[in-house]
Protein backbone atom coordinates (compact mmCIF):
# COMPACT_ATOMS: atom_id res chain seq x y z
CA UNK A 1 0.00 0.00 0.00
CA UNK A 2 1.29 3.42 -0.99
CA UNK A 3 1.12 6.34 1.42
CA UNK A 4 -0.15 9.39 -0.44
CA UNK A 5 0.24 13.00 0.60
CA UNK A 6 -1.87 15.83 -0.82
CA UNK A 7 -0.95 19.50 -0.71
CA UNK A 8 -2.08 22.78 -2.20
CA UNK A 9 -5.45 23.25 -0.57
CA UNK A 10 -6.52 26.53 0.95
CA UNK A 11 -8.97 29.39 0.90
CA UNK A 12 -9.78 31.03 -2.42
CA UNK A 13 -12.45 33.41 -3.68
CA UNK A 14 -15.04 32.24 -6.12
CA UNK A 15 -13.69 32.42 -9.64
CA UNK A 16 -10.16 31.81 -8.45
CA UNK A 17 -7.79 28.90 -8.98
CA UNK A 18 -5.84 26.37 -6.96
CA UNK A 19 -3.55 23.52 -7.87
CA UNK A 20 -3.50 20.41 -5.73
CA UNK A 21 -0.61 17.98 -5.71
CA UNK A 22 -0.40 14.35 -4.68
CA UNK A 23 2.79 12.39 -4.17
CA UNK A 24 3.81 9.22 -2.42
CA UNK A 25 5.48 9.72 0.94
CA UNK A 26 8.38 7.81 -0.52
CA UNK A 27 9.11 9.98 -3.54
CA UNK A 28 10.68 7.17 -5.55
CA UNK A 29 7.38 5.28 -5.63
CA UNK A 30 5.78 5.19 -9.05
CA UNK A 31 2.12 6.07 -9.04
CA UNK A 32 -0.10 4.07 -11.37
CA UNK A 33 -3.63 5.08 -12.28
CA UNK A 34 -4.65 7.88 -9.97
CA UNK A 35 -7.79 9.71 -9.02
CA UNK A 36 -9.05 12.73 -7.14
CA UNK A 37 -12.17 12.65 -5.00
CA UNK A 38 -13.85 15.14 -2.72
CA UNK A 39 -16.20 15.16 0.20
CA UNK A 40 -18.21 18.20 1.21
CA UNK A 41 -19.68 18.57 4.70
CA UNK A 42 -22.74 16.41 5.10
CA UNK A 43 -22.30 14.80 1.69
CA UNK A 44 -20.92 11.55 0.41
CA UNK A 45 -17.51 11.35 -1.15
CA UNK A 46 -17.65 11.84 -4.91
CA UNK A 47 -15.40 11.20 -7.86
CA UNK A 48 -13.71 14.25 -9.37
CA UNK A 49 -11.12 13.10 -11.91
CA UNK A 50 -8.83 10.22 -12.83
CA UNK A 51 -5.74 9.76 -14.95
CA UNK A 52 -4.08 6.64 -16.29
CA UNK A 53 -0.53 5.72 -15.39
CA UNK A 54 0.94 7.28 -18.54
CA UNK A 55 -1.41 10.26 -18.69
CA UNK A 56 -2.97 9.03 -21.89
CA UNK A 57 -6.46 8.65 -20.50
CA UNK A 58 -8.36 11.03 -18.26
CA UNK A 59 -11.91 11.23 -16.99
CA UNK A 60 -13.86 13.90 -15.14
CA UNK A 61 -17.07 14.32 -13.25
CA UNK A 62 -19.55 16.41 -15.19
CA UNK A 63 -19.55 19.03 -12.45
CA UNK A 64 -15.87 19.85 -12.97
CA UNK A 65 -15.43 19.19 -16.66
CA UNK A 66 -13.92 22.20 -18.49
CA UNK A 67 -12.87 23.76 -15.17
CA UNK A 68 -10.53 21.18 -13.62
CA UNK A 69 -7.55 19.45 -15.22
CA UNK A 70 -5.82 16.36 -13.92
CA UNK A 71 -2.22 15.82 -14.97
CA UNK A 72 0.89 14.04 -13.83
CA UNK A 73 4.63 14.28 -13.90
CA UNK A 74 6.01 10.78 -13.71
CA UNK A 75 9.54 12.08 -13.38
CA UNK A 76 8.44 13.56 -10.06
CA UNK A 77 5.93 10.81 -9.27
CA UNK A 78 3.34 13.50 -8.67
CA UNK A 79 -0.25 13.95 -9.78
CA UNK A 80 -1.90 17.36 -9.99
CA UNK A 81 -5.39 18.76 -10.04
CA UNK A 82 -5.60 22.25 -11.53
CA UNK A 83 -8.85 23.83 -10.45
CA UNK A 84 -10.03 26.97 -12.24
CA UNK A 85 -13.21 29.01 -12.02
CA UNK A 86 -13.80 27.68 -8.54
CA UNK A 87 -17.36 27.81 -7.25
CA UNK A 88 -18.78 27.77 -3.75
CA UNK A 89 -19.95 24.20 -4.29
CA UNK A 90 -16.37 23.08 -4.89
CA UNK A 91 -15.71 23.53 -1.17
CA UNK A 92 -14.70 20.12 0.15
CA UNK A 93 -11.87 17.97 1.41
CA UNK A 94 -10.03 16.65 -1.62
CA UNK A 95 -8.42 13.24 -1.57
CA UNK A 96 -6.12 11.54 -4.01
CA UNK A 97 -6.20 7.81 -4.46
CA UNK A 98 -4.26 5.10 -6.27
CA UNK A 99 -6.04 2.27 -8.04
CA UNK A 100 -7.22 1.30 -11.50
CA UNK A 101 -9.14 3.57 -13.83
CA UNK A 102 -12.15 1.29 -13.80
CA UNK A 103 -12.18 1.00 -10.04
CA UNK A 104 -11.57 4.70 -9.38
CA UNK A 105 -14.20 5.92 -11.82
CA UNK A 106 -16.82 3.28 -11.38
CA UNK A 107 -16.84 2.46 -7.70
CA UNK A 108 -14.29 4.57 -5.83
CA UNK A 109 -12.17 1.48 -5.28
CA UNK A 110 -8.60 2.33 -4.45
CA UNK A 111 -5.63 0.60 -2.95
CA UNK A 112 -4.42 3.74 -1.21
CA UNK A 113 -5.91 7.05 -0.10
CA UNK A 114 -4.34 10.29 1.00
CA UNK A 115 -5.37 12.09 4.17
CA UNK A 116 -7.06 14.90 2.25
CA UNK A 117 -6.55 18.61 1.81
CA UNK A 118 -9.20 21.24 2.50
CA UNK A 119 -10.37 23.53 -0.29
CA UNK A 120 -12.64 26.37 0.75
CA UNK A 121 -14.19 28.69 -1.79
CA UNK A 122 -15.57 31.96 -0.46
CA UNK A 123 -17.93 34.45 -2.04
Amino acid sequence: QVQLVESGGGLVQAGGSLRLSCAASRRSTFLGDMGWFRQAPGKEREFVAAISWNGGNTDYADSVKDRFTISRDNAKNTVYLQMNSLQLEDTAVYFCAAGTMAGLIGSQRAGSWGQGTQVTVSS
